[in-house]
């Protein structure tokens, strides 16, 4: 993704998304280019999976949630969140962004939840980050990142742990783009400058 400048080349399949024989979906970064991807800087250095649901589900108010063990690393940039259906037609960041969850290797122990809209995107999202206590990090065990979503209130949480609510009153008059479907993504990002 060029404007994320991210490093990985996005695969369909199962080389990079697959169960793991537990039950566990399992989404796996890997060093390598086997079918020399080219990425906004030349030839990808890494593939990774971005799985969505637009066109198969989408959803509106309510609880989503996931129970996810994120990965360490440096670079490591995995994310669960959530587009406006109206993405194809509108654009971002007019048709809204929900942010669950976005983790950065260099901050093991912190995740963060945002939103996105016209006015309020990129570095001028509406959000805020939750650390998990005595420096503990994501990847040393599973962990339930959530919103409850009503037409009014975004509320996020980590372990059943709220440590965020936003309401239309937080935009500062920008326009609260929250209240029609969106569809949710899972993905596992390679560098990108966040």
């Amino acid at each position: 993704n060029v404007n994320n400048h991210e490093r990985q080349y996005y695969t369909s399949g199962t080389n990079n998304a697959a169960l793991d024989g537990q039950g566990n979906l399992v989404i796996t970064a890997k060093r390598e280019n086997p079918a020399n991807y080219n990425c906004w800087y030349g030839r990808c250095e890494y593939t990774s999976a971005r799985l969505n649901t637009a066109g198969k589900f989408t959803t509106q108010y309510g609880r989503v949630e996931a129970r996810m063990k994120l990965p360490r690393g440096q670079g490591i940039w995995p994310a669960f969140w959530m587009l406006g259906n109206d993405m194809g037609n509108i654009g971002w960041p007019a048709a809204g962004e929900i942010d669950i969850m976005e983790n950065v290797g260099f901050e093991p122990g912190t995740v963060h939840g945002t939103l996105h809209g016209p006015g309020y995107s990129g570095s001028g999202g509406i959000g805020a980050g939750y650390t998990l206590p005595g420096g503990a990090a994501f990847a040393d065990a599973f962990h339930t990142f959530a919103i409850d979503w009503s037409p009014n209130s975004i509320r996020w949480s980590v372990d059943g742990n709220v440590y965020q609510t936003r309401t239309p009153a937080d935009l500062g008059g920008r326009q609260w783009v929250f209240n029609k479907p969106f569809f949710m993504i899972l993905n596992l990002a390679v560098g990108g400058y966040w």
